[in-house]
């Protein structure tokens, strides 16, 4: 017999087969859900509205019938355009079980250490290249069971399933799944690396900054917006600040603050400076081994080649030698005499 419970049930089906998805997406399916009962029952007392109450009604009953399998159908506003988007979420105190379901233990633990370099990337730039996120399977204290072409392939998979972003210049980041499923994660892990917004108090690796020293100000880009509306000021600093985000003025928080370098040593927590250092020494002393290689080889090149020439000088002086010997012996030519 159908029910108007049947709504959430048909609800969640299509939300835990889609991972993330807009709430314009998640209203039609809504929409689509009360149709279907609808159509199997016309006296089912369900019925679709545009009202935003009605909608976070419907996403309360969803979240108590989830209550007791620790899961929450929840909302974040996307960094870049701040629209609205939906997940459903572990809450179980491993927020990183989730990924279980898509890949084994080495592949987990090579996400995390990418989703590490990203939030510990530097000037908060919170993005990482490619060649840096495949130095994760060599570089940690522990080597990943895994060859940098499995490795490339399964970043593809982290972007394809929406837990990293990849931009244009082939930079990762975090997104908006992984700062909605991981967040707890995110927060109990790197509590003293990552940034949070002014004015949402939420994360951000996308956004703006203050250009003002020691100023802690951070916001998104779509907070930023609707705030400067209404303030011309930094809301901690109190300086002027310029109308658009892209006007001179403010610092970029994201893939635009990162600096030429940023990605040349690997970044660790408690003492980043210490062991940039040390990764630089080693580089350096690496690359002073190769020098030395180099020069000791092309010494060895010019000895090779100069004692050639010493051995060739000898064997033509020999020839010549020879030569003068064999015409010394040789009886003396005699002249034909020539008559005209």
């Amino acid at each position: 017999m159908v029910q108007a419970g049947d709504v959430r049930k048909l609800f969640l089906q299509a939300v835990f087969s889609r991972g993330v998805l807009s709430e314009n997406l998640a209203k039609v399916l809504w929409k689509k859900c009360i149709e279907a009962v609808k159509a199997a029952d016309e006296d089912v007392e369900v019925s679709y509205s545009d009202d935003p109450e009605i909608w976070d009604e419907f996403i309360e009953s969803i979240n108590i019938s989830l209550n007791d399998l620790d899961f929450e159908f929840k909302s974040i506003q996307d960094e870049l355009d701040g629209k609205k988007l939906f997940a459903m979420v572990n809450r179980k105190d491993d927020e990183l079980a989730q990924l279980a379901t898509d890949y084994n233990g080495v592949e987990i633990t090579y996400f995390k250490a990418v989703v590490e370099q990203i939030i510990l990337a530097r000037n908060e730039s919170f993005s990482v290249s490619s060649l840096a996120a495949l130095r994760e399977v060599s570089a940690g204290k522990e080597k990943i069971n895994l060859t940098k072409s499995q490795a490339e392939i399964l970043l593809g998979s982290f972007v394809a399933n929406s837990w990293l972003l990849r931009s244009k210049r082939g930079r990762y980041s975090l997104s908006p799944r992984s700062l909605l499923e991981l967040l707890p994660y995110i927060k109990s892990t790197y509590a003293d690396d990552i940034i949070e917004c002014t004015i949402c108090h939420e994360i951000v690796t996308k956004g703006i900054a203050c250009k003002r020293d020691n100023c802690k100000a951070r916001m998104h880009y779509h907070c930023f917006e609707t705030y400067r509306r209404r303030h011309p000021t930094c809301p901690a600093c109190s300086l002027n600040w310029p109308q658009n985000v892209t006007d001179n003025g403010l610092l970029p928080v994201g893939e635009l603050a990162i600096r030429d370098g940023d990605d040349g040593s690997r970044q660790t927590r408690g003492s980043p400076d210490s062991d940039g250092d040390e990764e630089m020494e080693d580089e350096l002393s690496y690359t002073q081994t190769k020098s030395r290689q180099t020069q000791r080889s092309q010494a060895a090149k010019k000895r090779g080649n100069s004692r050639k020439k010493d051995v060739d000088s000898e064997e033509e002086s020999e020839d010549k030698d020879g030569t003068d010997e064999e015409a010394e012996n040789s009886p003396p030519r005699k002249e034909r005499n020539i008559r005209r």
